[in-house]
């Protein structure tokens, strides 16, 4: 049954520049992807189709969002953008292409879809996934900007790997055997949420020419936008159902996974997601960014989504 929404929208018109900014970077990043990934003509066709079945099954592009707009933000433009953008999606979905395999969380449908390893099957699933994140830092060594290939490589690694998204997986996995804590949940969502969503603005700022120093800041921006992220996706986990989310809901408390309304309940959790809305601000305002900035106005668009 579907609750009340996690938090009320306050700015409509906010809302609409967002859907729209989202919507031309999924057309944008979508040609990007289609142009730099294999063809089905490309051997083997089979794992090229389910490569391109799962990248392009949907999705918000978030986080090539993120990139883009920190990108436009430092005075970049979309085309220095396209390889960071492109390289940060395919990670992401080679991440949900394992997550949802039986060994994991074991969920049929993903992006209102059923899943890569329902379609394909588990082997192949898993060597999409494999070849998704290779393909990933195939990309991103092309970027347009040459002298910052080596950190934005160093950036994505450590996103995804022990000490980010994998990391966070590992613990989400390992939640359900325990007692979550706020404490516990916070680091988990840090790494497996937040890390890549970090990371996103972070590749942004240093392929648009920001200093070392203000591309940190933009860090800051995105981790406390990445925690928003999630914790409201835990809120929605809670209110919303398939059709909307495009993914099976409630899966976190069928499998006990610590989660933000778990560990602070439903209140507790909105509060919490107000606080990490205002981070972002804080961060965003040290990089003169005002509140009614595309980068401001995407926390309000965050706080209050419902997809």
């Amino acid at each position: 049954m579907k609750l009340s929404a996690p938090l009320a929208m306050t700015d409509q018109a906010s809302s609409g520049d967002c859907s729209t900014f989202l919507a031309s970077t999924h057309e944008w990043v979508d040609g990007v992807l289609d142009r730099l990934l294999p063809s089905l003509g490309t051997e083997p066709g089979s794992l090229h189709k389910a490569m391109r079945y799962s990248v392009f099954g949907g999705g918000k592009r978030f986080r090539p969002a993120v990139v883009r707009l920190v990108c436009r933000g430092f005075g970049g433009s979309d085309e220095l953008a396209e390889h960071p953008a492109a390289a940060i999606e395919l990670v992401h979905t080679y991440s949900l292409v394992h997550d949802d395999l039986p060994c994991m969380d074991d969920d049929g449908l993903r992006r209102g879809r059923p899943t890569c390893h329902v379609v394909f099957g588990d082997a192949m699933a898993t060597l999409v996934g494999d070849a998704l994140q290779a393909s990933a830092f195939e990309i991103l060594a092309g970027c347009k900007r040459r002298e910052v290939v080596p950190e934005l490589v160093g950036v994505l690694a450590r996103a995804a790997g022990s000490v980010g998204m994998v990391g966070g997986q590992v613990l989400d996995i390992e939640s359900s055997d325990g007692v979550p804590t706020a404490k516990s949940v916070r680091t988990l969502q840090a790494m497996k949420t937040a890390a890549m969503i970090e990371a996103s603005a972070e590749l942004g700022a240093l392929v648009a020419g920001a200093s070392s120093a203000d591309a940190k800041v933009a860090a800051r921006w995105g981790r406390s936008l990445g925690l928003c992220f999630q914790v409201v996706d835990d809120l929605l986990d809670v209110t919303s159902e398939a059709a909307e989310l495009g993914k099976t809901p409630g899966k976190d408390a069928a499998l006990g996974r610590g989660t933000a309304v778990r560990v602070l309940g439903f209140e507790g959790a909105q509060e919490e997601a107000q606080r990490l809305a205002q981070d972002a601000r804080a961060a965003a305002a040290r990089l003169g960014w005002e509140p009614n900035s595309l980068a401001g106005r995407l926390v309000s668009f965050t706080l209050n989504r419902s997809f």
